[in-house]
């Protein structure tokens, strides 16, 4: 279990270990969700930039109108 102090401030420093398995970085953000029964849970806050490429070779390459509108046709049909 980690521990850290509160300053006079409210600030704290995140042990190591906290960071390590959060990934975190100087100037990363963080997250404070506040559960049931007194728990928070801290979340990394993800940058929209890391979402680039997620979805690169997940759907085929680009189709032309006249393929969408067979496609269609073929599928009405059905």
């Amino acid at each position: 279990m980690q521990e850290s102090t509160i300053t006079v401030k409210g600030q704290t420093t995140l042990p190591k270990d906290v960071r390590g398995a959060l990934n975190l970085s100087p100037g990363d953000r963080i997250r404070y969700v506040l559960l049931d029964g007194g728990e928070v849970r801290i979340l990394r806050v993800g940058s929209a930039r890391r979402l680039k490429g997620l979805l690169s070779g997940v759907y085929p390459s680009p189709v032309s109108l006249e393929q969408m509108e067979e496609a269609i046709a073929g599928g009405a049909s059905e």
